[in-house]
This record gives structure tokens, C-alpha cells and sequence, in this order.
């Protein structure tokens, strides 16, 4: 199939490009058990303070994202780590931050009664959630990711092949880098949604991925003689659209709700949607790739080797006999040239005159008059 440029060959640029987006999430990862935390932390995993009140009318995004932030701030000093809606009615607003003593808090309830003229009634829970809570938290938040990685795995190796699942597993890997990633670099509070976005996100980009590894396999089927690299840039070319059409839906109605959303909303919602385009991106420009260097790395495929010697031998044997097959240049007659020396031309005798006796002259005389 004929493309514009080649996915598998160009992997190198796409590696690159992962590395700058990965950076963020993964050195922060890096810095956590050194003390040095880069995430904005919500109460749910460091501590703090919630407190809860109802304010008798309709919690609003300009409520949640600017008066009531402002007004805590203003009584403490600290700015509310989150602003939540809650309720049935939209009318209760939860307000975490980080450990308030027992002055800030009164102060805190002393603005909200005066802002919007509630009662001591009004204050539904005032809470200090511990640390210790918070760790527990992170380690069933961890070990779930881990479960549902193993299982994808699992899965992947019996429908597919071992190389196809550790692909999958890294760009599983590479999407929650991306996500995290953007809660470090947008501040996003880093609290309990961020399980619930982890776990939407491996679901949403293995299904990807998965789409790619079927096509592979079914193009293997049609094509034993062919090489696994070129079967992966047909099959990612043939699955392109249909990874781009459904990120595309996908995200007209999570942004919807990140537009239209409140605060609390929004903040689950931005990450769901860089987290969808980063699946769409490594689906697209990793997942096979990686599957056909992890099966070069990892499984010697001594018949995939012959058929490139195979084909490199046909080409070679293509060109010689073309080359063959071309009309030769006539050659113009060279001069003859003899081997023997050559012999000087003979010169001829010079005669040199003999000196005759005057006896014998007498003699000659006779013999003429007698």
C-alpha cells in the first residue's frame, strides 16, 4: 500500500517526540520517594481539611472557580487545593485544602455566613482527613493499576503473542506518563479522580491498540511471504482512520462536558482528553511498531530472516540480468599489431671493384687482337 511516508521507519522521530511528552510525569514519578513532590497533592493523599456547606443556592462555575477560592484564601491564607458541587440540588459545596487549625477554620465558616448569609446549620461536616488515610489510598490505587495491567497482558499474550502484549503494555505505560504529565505541568489536584482517570485511560487506549494487533494478524494471514515490518505500516494504515474518527467522537462529547462543566468536572475531564489523544497517538504510532521490534528483539524468526536474504537475492538477480539484457556499445576496430619485431629494410651491396695486375690486363689484350 502505497503511503506518504513510513510509519515503522520514521519510529525513531515518534520516539523522540514521546520522550519530551513523557518527561514531566516521569520525573516527578522519580522525585516522589526522594521527598520531592512536584504533584499538586489533594487532602485525599497528603491530609487536610473538608468542609461542607450549603449555601441555598446553585453552586456555579464562577462560585467554584473564583468567589469562593478568593474568599478562602482571603480568611486563611492558603488557596483551596479543590471547590466541589455536591449534592442533590447542586446547593452543597465542598471545599478541601490543606491542615487548617482551628482558627482558620473559624474563619473560614465566618466569611461563607457572611458571603452568602447561611447559618451555623449550613455547616454540613468540617473534617481533617489524616495522611495516613491518604497512603492507603495510594496503595489500592497502585495495585489496581498493576492488576488490570497484568490482566491486559495476560489476556494479550493468549489472543495475540507475548511481543504484541509487551507493546501494548508500553504504550499503556507511555499514556499514563502523558496524563500525568499534565497534572504536573496544569496543576491539576491530584486526588481520588485520578484512579477513576487512570483506569478509563488504559481502558480506552488498550482498545486502540488491540484494533491495530487484529488487522496485523488478519494481513498475516493473507501475506506468510511478506515481512512482518511491511505487514505492521499496511495495517497501521488501514486502521488509521478508523483510530482518528473514534477519538474524535470521543472527544466531542468529553469536551462538551469539559466546556459546560463545573470546576470539579473539568478537572476530571482535562485529563481524560489528553489522555484519549495520547492513546490515539501511541495506537497509531507505536503500538505496531513496537510489536515488530520487540518480536526482532525477542523471538529469532529464522524464516522471516531467509525471505529478506530471499528477496535481496531476487533483487540482485533482477538487476544483473537487466543489466544483461541492456544494448552493449559497439566498439570501434583497434589497429593490428604484430607481436614480431619489426626487420630493417635491406639495404643494398655496394660492389666494391677488385684491382687488376697489369700481367693480367696484357694477357686480356692478347686474347683480344690475337
Amino acid at each position: 500500500m502505497k503511503s506518504r511516508f513510513s510509519i515503522v521507519k520514521k519510529f525513531p522521530i515518534f520516539a523522540v517526540i514521546s520522550l519530551i511528552l513523557i518527561a514531566p510525569g516521569l520525573i516527578g514519578l522519580i522525585t516522589l520517594p526522594f521527598g520531592l513532590n512536584l504533584f499538586n497533592m489533594d487532602v485525599d493523599f497528603v491530609g487536610g481539611t473538608s468542609m461542607t456547606f450549603d449555601i441555598h443556592q446553585e453552586v456555579t462555575s464562577d462560585l467554584s472557580g473564583n468567589v469562593i477560592p478568593d474568599l478562602v484564601e482571603e480568611a486563611t491564607g492558603l488557596a483551596p487545593s479543590s471547590v466541589q458541587k455536591t449534592g442533590d440540588n447542586g446547593e452543597q459545596v465542598l471545599i478541601k485544602c490543606t491542615k487548617l487549625d482551628n482558627d482558620q477554620q473559624k474563619a473560614v465558616v465566618a466569611a461563607m455566613q457572611e458571603e452568602f448569609s447561611i447559618t451555623d446549620d449550613d455547616t454540613q461536616n468540617i473534617s481533617d482527613v489524616n495522611a495516613t488515610i491518604g497512603k492507603e489510598m495510594q496503595s489500592k490505587a497502585i495495585l489496581a493499576a498493576v492488576v488490570a495491567v497484568l490482566l491486559m497482558l495476560i489476556y494479550i499474550t493468549f489472543r495475540f503473542e507475548l511481543t504484541s502484549g509487551l507493546a501494548a503494555i508500553t504504550c499503556l505505560a507511555h499514556d499514563l506518563l502523558v496524563v500525568l504529565s499534565a497534572y504536573l505541568v496544569f496543576r491539576i489536584p491530584f486526588n481520588t479522580t485520578f484512579i477513576a482517570v487512570a483506569l478509563t485511560i488504559l481502558g480506552y487506549s488498550i482498545n486502540s491498540s488491540i484494533i491495530v494487533f487484529d488487522r496485523v494478524r488478519e494481513n498475516r494471514k493473507f501475506a506468510r511471504r511478506e515481512l512482518f515490518e511491511d505487514t505492521v505500516e499496511k495495517s497501521l494504515w488501514q486502521t488509521a482512520g478508523r483510530t482518528i474518527n473514534t477519538s474524535i467522537t470521543t472527544l466531542l462529547a468529553v469536551g462538551m462536558i469539559f466546556i459546560l462543566g463545573v470546576t470539579s468536572l473539568r478537572q476530571f475531564t482535562l485529563p481524560i482528553i489528553i489522555g484519549i489523544i495520547a492513546g490515539a497517538y501511541s495506537s497509531l504510532f507505536l503500538a505496531g511498531t513496537l510489536w515488530a521490534k520487540y518480536r526482532g528483539l525477542f523471538r529469532k524468526n529464522k524464516r522471516e530472516k531467509a525471505q529478506l536474504k530471499a528477496q535481496r537475492a531476487k533483487q540482485e538477480s533482477k538487476a544483473s540480468a537487466a543489466k544483461a539484457a541492456a544494448p552493449q556499445p559497439k566498439e570501434e576496430p583497434k589497429a593490428e599489431t604484430s607481436t614480431e619485431t619489426a626487420q630493417p629494410a635491406k639495404q643494398p651491396q655496394v660492389v666494391t671493384p677488385k684491382k687488376v695486375s697489369s700481367g693480367s690486363k696484357k694477357k686480356r689484350k692478347k686474347r683480344k687482337h690475337g
